[in-house]
């Protein structure tokens, strides 16, 4: 995949992935995944609505005719940002009749869906692109990203090139609380959404246990799960459910949640600045793999769907996609040394699906290639690194 923009951060030059659009598109991430940067450097010309901005938000609150009043004496066919849109819904009708009347293009960026997804806002009737804008991706720094400091401090771009990410880090769990959670009202229980925050993040990739996260978090179960539709209506996680080729109660039915970067589920989870221990890494491996695998899916406009596979009995398989070429399956170890046992899982699942068996990899921190029977082994790096240049999905 061929980078498409350079924008600065710090000292150092990332090639971002995400494509510049022909036509109008909603464009959502996570704050502080360079969503900014890549539109000015993309967009330098373009007409900005920032609705972070309180004055603007004022006006155009009051009366969003208008927006229509000054983009409609724009020349055609030019570009127009509205950021953080989800803060005035109404505005998507206002856009709806500029796209249809004057040809205008709009970007539509957000770090939340949640006020447009609950409100029934228009959409635009399919007039519009969706896109989203994952932290930084090993391709866009050249690969040149230690698998240690990636779990550690994750990959969005200040935790990258701060010397000493901590701060920033503990700073975005707050922030979080303080202006996506108390500011748009999303509950009012924020002293149990904050202990729930640190529980959920000390189960990020594990299967989720609902009625236990409840039981710490001392608020009932259905609170639980509203707080969960939370964290992915603001873009801090994502589900990843269960793959069943056939009906079969002897696979696990319940999903995993796994945030959207390991160092922000870190600094929820309270843990920095210490290093993580054993028992954390295998899951935070998990989500730097899993949230690449993703960005590519994205980015590359496959968009398969991911999955896992899991047994009753504990066999599991972190990773199954299917592709056009057939079934691709992935178990992750943060181990330097790779235990026969550890492809359990995906001998299993080969053996369920025979004769369409998988194509089946085990990634793990060691050094070198190995070969373990029908398994392909390989370092964490070399599997992103083909992962990105387009050998492993297609």
């Amino acid at each position: 995949m061929t980078p498409v923009v350079f924008c600065q951060i710090m000292t150092a030059m990332y090639a971002r992935l995400l494509k510049r659009p022909t036509s109008t598109t909603f464009l959502f991430g996570p704050r502080g995944t360079g969503k900014s940067t890549w539109i000015k450097q993309n967009f330098p010309d373009a007409v900005m609505y920032d609705l972070l901005d309180l004055r603007e938000v004022t006006r155009l609150q009051r009366d969003p005719s208008i927006l229509h009043d000054e983009v409609s004496r724009l020349p055609p066919g030019s570009w127009v940002v509205i950021d953080e849109v989800q803060k005035i819904p109404e505005l998507l009708d206002v856009v709806h009749r500029l796209i249809e009347g004057s040809g205008t293009k709009f970007i539509l960026s957000g770090s939340s869906a949640r006020k447009l997804r609950r409100g029934g806002s228009n959409l635009l009737a399919g007039r519009a692109a969706m896109t989203n804008m994952f932290p930084l991706v090993t391709a866009e720094i050249g690969h040149a990203v230690e698998t240690a400091r990636a779990i550690a401090h994750g990959m969005l771009p200040r935790a990258v090139t701060d010397q000493d990410p901590v701060p920033f880090l503990r700073a975005y769990a707050e922030t979080y609380l303080q202006e996506e959670v108390r500011a748009e009202a999303l509950t009012r229980n924020i002293g149990g959404f904050g202990r729930f925050l640190e529980i959920a993040a000390r189960q990020n990739g594990q299967i989720t246990n609902v009625s236990g996260i409840a039981r710490d978090a001392q608020v009932a179960r259905t609170t639980v799960e509203a707080y969960f539709e939370i964290l992915v209506d603001t873009l801090l996680g994502t589900w990843l459910h269960p793959w069943k080729p056939k009906p079969s109660n002897r696979l696990v039915g319940h999903p995993k949640f796994y945030f959207f970067d390991a160092g922000v589920a870190r600094a929820l989870s309270g843990r920095l600045p210490y290093p993580p221990t054993s028992e954390e890494a295998g899951a935070l491996l998990e989500t730097f793999v899993v949230g690449e695998v993703r960005a590519f899916l994205a980015y590359s406009g496959l968009g398969y769907p991911v999955h896992f596979w899991r047994t009753q009995d504990g066999a599991e398989v972190d990773l199954v996609v299917e592709t056009r070429d057939g079934f691709w399956a992935v178990e992750i170890k943060s181990s330097e040394r790779w235990d026969g046992r550890f492809g359990r899982g995906l001998r299993r699942l080969s053996e369920s699906m025979a004769p369409a068996r998988p194509a089946c990899m085990g990634v793990f921190t060691g050094p070198r290639e190995l070969g373990a029977g029908d398994v392909r082994v390989v370092p964490a790096w070399q599997f992103l690194r083909e992962l990105w240049d387009g050998r492993l999905i297609r």
